[in-house]
């Protein structure tokens, strides 16, 4: 019993993530909510991006991305853990809210693709798993950016600079695919740009943070 406890108590900080769950849930739910007119996302500036199917590859991989990010502070460094969770459910929970309130979508999406091929393949299920509807602002781009700060942030990762470096990389290309697969307007992103940097106050501002800092920080302080 006691190993089953103890077991259960090393695991018990992960019931957060059960957001994860409830956030599908609920965005499915405003999904099935729009049935007529919505409010079109579009900037002139949409119109000079090509599509470019190969874009998918780091549009997918922003899946494992998360999924890995979260883990890896979970196992290694708890505070920052709490903080990526802070980070990514207020805006997460920001966009079901915009969602419900003003029903948006784009209408950008190719109507034939150029090219038959494995990308293009991959495209296509992204479609039809994917509406174009509800995508102001940007998840895929505020979440990017939200483990790139907390990565940034990270004291088990401040000297892994090539770590660093290719979580900056794929965040460039995540938010590059969401307009070269014609996923989001450049709205969307600049949206998810500004969501970013005022939940980012709040997650790391010492005066608004609700985490602790560490211990040094608080003696440097202090003295």
């Amino acid at each position: 019993m006691k190993k089953i406890k103890d077991g259960f108590l090393k695991i018990l900080p992960l019931w957060p993530c059960t957001y994860f769950l409830v956030y599908l849930l609920v965005f499915k739910l405003l999904e099935t909510r729009i049935t007529g007119s919505f409010t079109v996302i579009h900037m002139d500036v949409d119109e000079y991006i090509p599509f470019c199917e190969y874009f998918i590859i780091p549009y997918l991989l922003w899946f494992p991305m998360i999924g890995v990010s979260v883990g890896y502070f979970f196992l290694k460094e708890r505070e920052e853990y709490k903080r990526l969770l802070a980070f990514l459910f207020t805006g997460m929970t920001l966009f079901l809210v915009i969602s419900a309130v003003l029903p948006n979508g784009h209408i950008m999406r190719p109507v034939f693709f150029e090219h038959d091929n494995i990308f293009t393949a991959l495209v296509k299920n992204l479609y039809a798993a994917d509406t174009e509807t509800n995508v102001f602002p940007s998840i895929h781009v505020y979440n990017s950016v939200a483990v790139c700060c907390v990565v940034y942030h990270s004291r088990t990762l401040k000297k892994k600079r090539v770590v660093k470096a290719l979580t900056m990389l794929l965040t460039v290309l995540i938010i590059l695919a969401t307009l070269f697969l014609k996923q989001h307007s450049v709205a969307d992103d600049l949206g998810a740009f500004l969501m970013a940097a005022v939940v980012y106050r709040f997650v790391y501002e010492p005066a608004l943070c609700p985490f602790k800092e560490p211990a040094n920080a608080q003696f440097k302080r202090v003295a």
